[in-house]
């Protein structure tokens, strides 16, 4: 059905209602915008499209939806979650829809496809009128790399600072035992995908630094008794190399948020190992639930941290600094609180309430302006 209507597509056919009709496909519910996401995914695009819906309808009802079959779309902002989701319906997607796209991250130094997807973003720009992202490093390189600055906004992501809060004494027992902490020990968390594929993930992301993630947690074993919690799908080359290494942890795949936040209660330190990211929604996630955090300098981390002596923020790569940042959080039992209670006004100013201000006031509002009141 999908091949069928991608062809029609491409015929110019899909842009009819009749053109529709004849394989018997209904359009997507009638709202002006509809965010996509990769159909079946349950992880952090559908995630953020679901927040932004429900920021965005606060302020105008009736505005956006969350969709996953861009092929029934006609007439529609079609607001592409993910640059690769968007590559792969630009083109067969009815010529009646308007296409934004959010561009979180990748270079063509990532690998032969990240070189071949950016060849083909470039060349495809004039496919669309909107291209968000999430972070000032990332809007500077797209601005390098030739995209019109009329095109480009800046819309970062956001947090639920209700869902995700610091946890009371009784809510971060009860949540270390769920994720199985022994007592006594520390609790280091990484909660992402960082290995290719959607299996067990045995071959590393190395944008995502598993390696460093795995190096950094045996150096800290050999000084601190720690525990690692590990969310997030694909985690096989991290889980074998911290049994190689005799650290004990726990692996979960959490398909529901309302468990990934119970899971940040159960921390003592988030470690953030990234080479390249676009958010990512973890350092305002552990933000915004009180936990110390280590971080490299990727995605939003220069936006929210713009001070280049900040403890909690290493250089990518750099895996002397995420061990010492990690130790100074751990020793420095006062500091970390403090940086943490910081950290949690800090997120504040990311609730999604006020992101989905921006969104609407930037992105849609001007597309939509026959529409609005």
């Amino acid at each position: 059905m999908i091949d069928a209507v991608k062809s029609l597509a491409r015929q110019g056919l899909a842009a009819s209602w009749g053109g529709l009709a004849k394989l018997g496909v209904r359009p997507e519910p009638c709202t002006p915008v509809s965010y996509i996401v990769e159909r079946g995914e349950g992880w952090s695009i559908r995630w953020d499209g679901d927040y932004y819906a429900q920021s965005v309808n606060a302020l105008r009802a009736n505005t956006v939806a969350v969709a996953d079959r861009p092929e029934r779309l006609i007439g529609s902002i079609a607001h592409f979650g993910s640059q690769f989701v968007w590559e792969l319906w630009t083109k067969p997607l009815a010529s009646s829809n308007r296409q934004l796209v959010t561009y979180f991250h990748g270079k063509p130094e990532d690998g032969p496809d990240m070189a071949r997807h950016v060849d083909f973003f470039l060349r495809n720009l004039n496919r669309v009128e909107r291209i968000i992202t999430a972070a000032t490093l990332m809007e500077q390189r797209l601005l390098a790399w030739g995209v019109p600055r009329a095109k480009l906004l800046r819309v970062p992501l956001g947090v639920d600072p209700v869902l995700f809060h610091p946890p009371t004494a009784a809510e971060k027992e009860e949540a270390r035992r769920e994720f199985r902490v022994p007592p006594g020990r520390f609790c280091i968390g990484s909660f992402q995908k960082d290995g290719v594929g959607w299996g067990e993930g045995m071959e590393p992301k190395l944008i995502k630094g598993p390696d460093l993630l795995v190096e950094t947690a045996a150096r800290l074993a050999k000084r601190f008794p720690i525990f690692v919690l590990l969310t997030g799908p694909a985690r096989g080359y991290v889980k074998a190399g911290l049994e190689r290494n005799g650290i004990a942890y726990h692996h979960v795949f959490l398909r529901d948020y309302l468990s990934v936040a119970r899971a940040y209660r159960a921390l003592d330190l988030y470690v953030m190992t990234s080479r390249e990211e676009g958010g990512p929604k973890a350092l305002l996630e552990s933000l915004a639930s009180g936990v110390p955090l280590v971080s490299t300098r990727v995605g939003m981390a220069d936006d929210l941290f713009p001070d280049t002596k900040d403890v909690r923020m290493v250089q990518p790569g750099d895996l002397e600094g995420l061990t010492r940042a990690a130790d100074i959080q751990l020793t420095d039992h006062n500091g970390a609180l403090s940086l943490a209670e910081a950290g949690r006004k800090l997120a504040l100013d990311y609730a999604w309430d006020k992101v989905g201000r921006v969104l609407l006031e930037r992105a849609y509002a001007p597309l939509l302006k026959d529409r609005l009141p």
